[in-house]
């Protein structure tokens, strides 16, 4: 059966990408990189993104490309472990040309969290939740 699963995403340039990501705290498998794919590692358990260029991804999806300034397809949520955790990510997300599109805010009264969009539109949202706070 499956053991893992690994998200792709079309990038229109690698490069840049990489240097985005790395700059908000991601890190790569070196070993994967190639002129237009690298691939991204995300948590403690390196979930595995792929970045592809656009023409790249569109030969293996056989589709073609959502417009990302007027539509989204996924958003992708990635924890956090503290309220400061997610105001610290946002920052980096500024400083590194990302959109922040909702700044973080308290939702629920035991969720914190925010959202950006990266370079090529993807967009992300980061949450710390407080599971002590949930209602009961």
């Amino acid at each position: 059966m499956t053991k893992q699963i690994w998200l792709n995403l079309p990038v229109k340039n690698v490069a840049k990408a990489k240097d985005f990501f790395w700059k908000i705290g991601f890190s790569f498998n070196q070993q994967h990189d190639t002129p237009t794919s690298t691939c991204m590692l995300v948590g403690e358990g390196h979930f595995v993104v792929m970045l592809f260029e656009e023409t790249l991804f569109e030969s293996f999806s056989q589709n073609k490309i959502t417009d990302t300034q007027s539509s989204s397809e996924i958003l992708i949520s990635i924890d956090a472990e503290s309220r400061e955790e997610v105001d610290e990510l946002i920052e980096k997300v500024k400083a590194a040309g990302g959109n922040v599109f909702a700044p973080p805010a308290e939702s629920q009264g035991w969720m914190y969290g925010a959202a950006f969009a990266d370079l090529d539109g993807h967009r992300w949202n980061v949450l710390y939740m407080d599971l002590s706070k949930i209602p009961q």
